[in-house]
């Protein structure tokens, strides 16, 4: 069974761009748990545009049983009060780390890992992840050369970036990079890695691409879902707003 691991980092974009604390990330885990999901991710970031350092160290408090995914470049240097990837996760925990080589000019991630040669760097990271008894999965390009280097690193997983394919399946044209990705899938299992997928994910796109990779553990979806939520939860919120104030005293 695939798990969902909702990505909460919009709720602190919205958050940030006003100030003060609303809406809060955590009150969206909350219901986000609430409502079923099988686990929270969140991807810190040195300039900390969204996701903050304090709010990290929140999350453990609300996970309960469901699993904590921390993304980030285990590369970035600490500055400010954002202490590195690895510190965050020796001081939250979190049963998944996910390896993403982005940089702060990238308004997203958007590429995987150059796995073409060997990098002794990031196998030390790894190792050190691992210490800390976390899974560590990879972001990785469907179709990347090198697969099989992601175990000789001693991760435990990999995650296909999915942004081709969903910008493919919005023009109707997604069957090659579906295929892209299923291919990648089955030399990640042939050589024993878990698969994950995620980025650009949404209710029409998911369907097709667990259909055809079954075996794909765990998504990971924050933009589309928020975005639908802003549309398919938003009739209920004004229906509450309007019964407040219809229960207000009228104007004398």
């Amino acid at each position: 069974m695939t798990l969902l691991s909702v990505n909460v980092n919009k709720v602190a974009v919205l958050r940030n761009s006003r100030g003060g604390l609303l809406p809060d990330p955590i009150d969206a885990a909350r219901c986000a748990l609430g409502a079923g999901c099988d686990g929270i991710t969140v991807h810190p970031r040195p300039d900390q545009r969204h996701i903050r350092t304090e709010d990290v160290l929140r999350f453990p408090e609300v996970l309960g049983y469901a699993e904590f995914n921390i993304e980030g470049n285990p590369f970035a240097a600490c500055r400010g009060s954002y202490p590195g990837l690895l510190e965050l996760v020796r001081q939250t925990r979190p049963a998944q780390v996910t390896l993403v080589p982005d940089s702060d000019g990238q308004l997203t991630s958007d590429h995987g890992f150059d796995l073409s040669r060997h990098d002794p760097r990031l196998q030390a990271l790894i190792a050190s992840f691992k210490q800390e008894g976390c899974r560590v999965s990879l972001f990785v390009d469907a179709a990347a050369p090198g697969i099989a280097r992601v175990a000789d690193y001693a991760a435990d997983r990999i995650e296909i970036y999915t942004g081709p394919y969903a910008a493919a399946f919005a023009s109707n044209t997604f069957s090659r990079q579906l295929d892209e990705c299923a291919a990648t899938a089955a030399e990640a299992t042939s050589v024993g890695l878990g698969v994950n997928a995620g980025h650009d994910l949404d209710q029409q796109n998911l369907g097709p691409l667990l259909q055809a990779i079954p075996c794909i553990a765990e998504v990971s979806i924050g933009h589309a879902l928020f975005s639908e939520a802003l549309y398919q939860g938003l009739a209920d919120t004004v229906r509450r707003y309007l019964a407040i104030v219809r229960q207000s005293p009228s104007p004398s």
